[in-house]
C-alpha cells in the first residue's frame, strides 16, 4: 500500500490578516477596479489572502519549523500591539506600467517598519531571499499580466480618486507564520503558528 510522506520543505511567509470587515471594503474596490479593466489583465487576490506580508521566507525545513517559531516569539516579545490603517490604492512601480496593485497599511507611530525589520532580521537564517531595503507596508489586490497605456492611465485615475479612501482600522496584537501550497486552483494558505506581539517568553 502506498503512503504519503510530508514534504521536506514548506514554503512559509509572516503576515498579518486583514479583519473581515476590512476585507469586505477593499473587496468593493477591487470589484469597482475589475470593472474598468480587461478580463484577464490583472490576477486578482482573493478576499480571504488579503494580508499584510512582513517576511516571504520561501523554503524552509520543515523540522526547522519549530526554531523558526521560537526566533519569532523573541523578535515580537518587545513590540507592543499596533494599531494600523488600510488606505488609498498605489502601485509597484509608482511610474509606468504598474505590476501590483495594493492599498497601503500605515501605522502613526511608525512601528510598523520597526516589527519588520526585528521579523526580518530574525529570520535571515531561515531564507535565501534578499532583504527588503525599503518596506512599504500594503495588502496586494492584484498583480497586472498585461497593461497598455490607456488602462494604465485608467488606474491612476482611479488611485487619485481613491486618495483619501480609509478601508479600516485595526489593531494587531499578533502576527502569523502561514504555509503556502501552489495548487492548480490556486495558492492555498495556512496558519502554522500565532505569534503574540508583547507576549511574555519562558
Amino acid at each position: 500500500m502506498a503512503t504519503t510522506t510530508e514534504p521536506s520543505v514548506h514554503r512559509l511567509f509572516i503576515a498579518i490578516s486583514a479583519p473581515d470587515v476590512v476585507k469586505v471594503e477593499i473587496e468593493k474596490v477591487q470589484n469597482k477596479l475589475r470593472h474598468l479593466l480587461p478580463d484577464g489583465s490583472v490576477r486578482w487576490t482573493r478576499p480571504e489572502h488579503f494580508h499584510l506580508t512582513l517576511q516571504f521566507l520561501g523554503n524552509v525545513l520543515t523540522d526547522r519549523t519549530g526554531e523558526l517559531t521560537e526566533r519569532l516569539r523573541f523578535a515580537c516579545c518587545n513590540i507592543a500591539a499596533l494599531k494600523v490603517r488600510a488606505e488609498c490604492i498605489g502601485f509597484f512601480p509608482e511610474r509606468g506600467f504598474p505590476r501590483v496593485i495594493w492599498t497601503a497599511v500605515t501605522d502613526k507611530d511608525r512601528q510598523l517598519a520597526v516589527l519588520q525589520c526585528a521579523i526580518q532580521s530574525a529570520t535571515q537564517q531561515f531564507t535565501s531571499e534578499p532583504a527588503e531595503k525599503e518596506f512599504a507596508g500594503h495588502i496586494t489586490l492584484g498583480r497586472a499580466k498585461r497593461i497598455n497605456r490607456q488602462e494604465a492611465n485608467i488606474l491612476a485615475n482611479f488611485a487619485t480618486k481613491m486618495h483619501m479612501r480609509i478601508f479600516g482600522e485595526w489593531e494587531v496584537r499578533h502576527v502569523e507564520l502561514f504555509r503556502s501550497e501552489l495548487l492548480p486552483e490556486g495558492p492555498r494558505h495556512t496558519i502554522v503558528a500565532a505569534i503574540p506581539l508583547g507576549g511574555k517568553i519562558n
